[in-house]
């Protein structure tokens, strides 16, 4: 097969006939991708599932070795904390901030919100009832995770509006879009690196019960987040507790919408929303690739021989969608056993939203489904337009008719 181009509007469109073919004839293959170029892409379950756990595929891109892993020295400050996170980070320095986030953005913290995630969807959904159609992400699925992690961190509530509308623009950045995109969304991303930069400041002065706060007096054996490292998780925290989440409602609405008889089974039996998640998790794939591994040694997955300093891409939405693992795959089943999608990856970089987006998707699909019937497209399916971003799915509307 011929290189295949992540970006090409087909494939963004729809991936899975491409991925099913590359399953069968090319599981591990050159392609390319924004930013990085040349990568070599990985397909089947099994080959992924190694992959994200394989000690010689780095999360950090640094190690490239061929200067382009790593942003130049003139690069806006803004890219430079966005690409030294903890998910670009391998061992021993992960481990280290990994243990120091977890004290910070912990379950006990997620679960507490569990009753403000039901206030925000019931108060969105109310608004939405008096519309006579509304962009489902827009007016629910956008505003919703926002809202929360607003509150998590601790943004004033007369600073929530600006910090929206700079949140919006910013998550481009993160979610793997064209350079120019990117580009254009830089001021956005400069803002709101100032904005936390305050409020870190603040939190050091008057501390609050919010994450900021916890992240700054996070500790373990008298170890402590420097301020970059702070800065560098807050935004973290922001993709990770945002851009799934919106990805989760919208793509998994669309698929019960695609799946009439899927939709009443989970009006009819609501108590296997649970299931229902994991499932839109595996269908939907909120995100499709995760972070890019560099190969620092000689690599074989599936039988193919990945060369030193190669990037690799590890395409989740494909595993999810073997046939190999998953009975008729291509079927959506809410009640599917077992389920062992690889939606937020798996071992030390497992997606630190998880927890997060499954509260909010799990919320808010079951109040949507409960309290609109007559839940429907607005528009002709073939209409609806998938970003362009390439990490992550998701639609660039939904409209929907709730009456």
């Amino acid at each position: 097969m011929p290189d295949v181009d992540l970006s090409s509007p087909g494939l963004r469109a729809d991936p899975y006939p491409t991925y099913a073919r590359l399953r069968a004839d090319a599981p591990v293959t050159p392609g390319r991708a924004p930013i990085f170029g040349r990568v070599w892409l990985v397909t089947r379950y099994a080959d992924v599932l190694e992959g994200l756990k394989h000690p010689a595929l780095s999360s950090d891109p640094h190690k490239r070795g061929d200067g382009r892993g790593r942003f130049a020295r003139w690069t806006p400050a803004i890219l430079n904390t966005l690409q030294d996170t903890m998910v670009t980070t391998d061992d021993p320095d992960h481990r280290r901030l990994r243990e120091l986030v977890h004290l910070a953005f912990s379950p006990r913290r997620v679960e507490t919100m569990n009753r403000r995630i039901a206030e925000v969807t019931r108060d969105l959904l109310d608004r939405a009832a008096t519309l006579p159609r509304i962009d489902l992400i827009a007016d629910f699925a956008l505003p919703l995770p926002l809202t929360i992690i607003s509150e998590m961190l601790g943004v004033p509530d007369d600073e929530r509006g600006t910090f929206h509308r700079w949140s919006t623009g910013f998550l481009e950045i993160g979610a793997g879009g064209s350079p120019l995109k990117m580009l254009l969304q830089l001021p956005n991303g400069i803002r709101l690196m100032r904005f936390f930069e305050r409020l870190i400041a603040r939190r050091r002065a008057e501390p609050r019960d919010d994450l900021i706060t916890a992240l700054v007096q996070a500790e373990t054996d008298g170890d402590r987040l420097s301020q970059k490292e702070v800065l560098s998780m807050i935004f973290l925290l922001l993709l990770a507790g945002h851009e799934t989440t919106v990805n989760l409602i919208a793509n998994g609405v669309l698929a019960l919408l695609q799946h009439p008889g899927e939709l009443r089974r989970l009006r009819e039996h609501p108590e296997l929303i649970d299931s229902a998640v994991e499932e839109l998790l595996r269908y939907g794939n909120p995100v499709e690739h995760g972070n890019v591994r560099v190969a620092v040694e000689d690599v074989t997955l599936g039988g193919h021989r990945i060369p030193r300093g190669a990037v690799v891409v590890l395409l989740l939405a494909s595993a999810n969608r073997d046939e190999q693992v998953f009975d008729e795959p291509d079927r959506l089943d809410i009640g599917r056993e077992p389920n062992k999608h690889l939606g937020f990856g798996f071992g030390v970089h497992y997606c630190l939203g998880a927890q997060l987006a499954r509260v909010e998707g799990r919320i808010a699909i079951a109040e949507l489904v409960r309290r609109f019937p007559d839940l429907r497209l607005a528009v002709p399916e073939a209409t609806l337009r998938w970003r362009s971003t390439v990490a992550v799915r998701g639609l660039e509307a939904l409209p929907v008719c709730l009456q």
